[in-house]
């Protein structure tokens, strides 16, 4: 009885192969293409042959598809090599502090703000800079003194204009500068925020980070990278000179 059922099965397996092979294709490849091709030159009438021109014309068309197929392949391939190397890069990002496209920022307990302001090319003197909480009250005013250009770093100690710490949370920096004229002008302000995780991407979703109270951003999105804040930084340009 067991021979019988193999047998049987043998059989089953043999039919449904034969069926499968005998499907028709959906797709034209090169085989199959040159097999036509052939059959056409051996049917073709002998007083009205086939036109070089054309021929060549399909030869080249299927040698192109094929060109374009392998074309995707490799480049599905690299796609998915970067892929892999962008979520390297990004997972060293735990820890670090980035610098983001936004003026608001997240102050920890026993920690400080820092950002820069974007002054830019142009040149403006005495740089005001106001911090607000989430409400939009006032918690402190700024400035720094002296004609200033390009990015104008500032840090904020998490204390009011009393001196007197402040909650952890958001706050909202605002920032603006004289011109040659005297006449004020708003500028942006851009800030620092700690990353906590990575969240890996794919190719319909690109890689973002977690930032500590702010909440997930692009990884494109990042300006740079400044380090850990257990580490001292070294400012570039001058600190905040005067406290309103």
């Amino acid at each position: 009885m067991v021979d019988i059922n193999n047998n049987v099965s043998g059989l089953n397996r043999t039919s449904t192969q034969s069926a499968d092979s005998q499907l028709p294709k959906k797709e034209l490849d090169e085989a199959s293409f040159l097999k036509m091709l052939t059959m056409q030159l051996s049917y073709q009438d002998p007083f009205k042959p086939a036109d070089n021109a054309q021929m060549l014309s399909q030869m080249t068309s299927m040698s192109t598809t094929r060109s374009i197929n392998q074309l995707s392949t490799q480049m599905g391939g690299l796609n998915d090599l970067m892929m892999s190397s962008q979520a390297l890069q990004a997972s060293s990002l735990v820890g670090q502090d980035v610098l983001i496209p936004s003026d608001t920022g997240y102050l920890d307990e026993d920690s400080q703000l820092s950002g820069v302001i974007a002054v830019g090319a142009k040149t403006l003197s005495n740089i005001k800079i106001t911090i607000e909480d989430e409400k939009g009250q006032v918690i402190k005013d700024m400035v720094i003194n002296g004609a200033q250009q390009g990015n104008v770093a500032f840090n904020w100690d998490g204390t009011d204009k009393n001196g007197r710490p402040v909650m952890a949370g958001k706050y909202k920096i605002k920032a603006s500068g004289a011109d040659i004229s005297g006449k004020s002008e708003s500028v942006p302000a851009l800030t620092y925020g700690q990353v906590e995780s990575v969240t890996l991407g794919s190719k319909s979703l690109p890689t973002r980070v977690q930032l500590k109270g702010l909440g997930l951003i692009m990884l494109t999105d990042i300006v740079e990278i400044s380090g850990s804040k257990n580490q001292p930084k070294e400012p570039s340009t001058p600190q905040p000179s005067a406290v309103i």
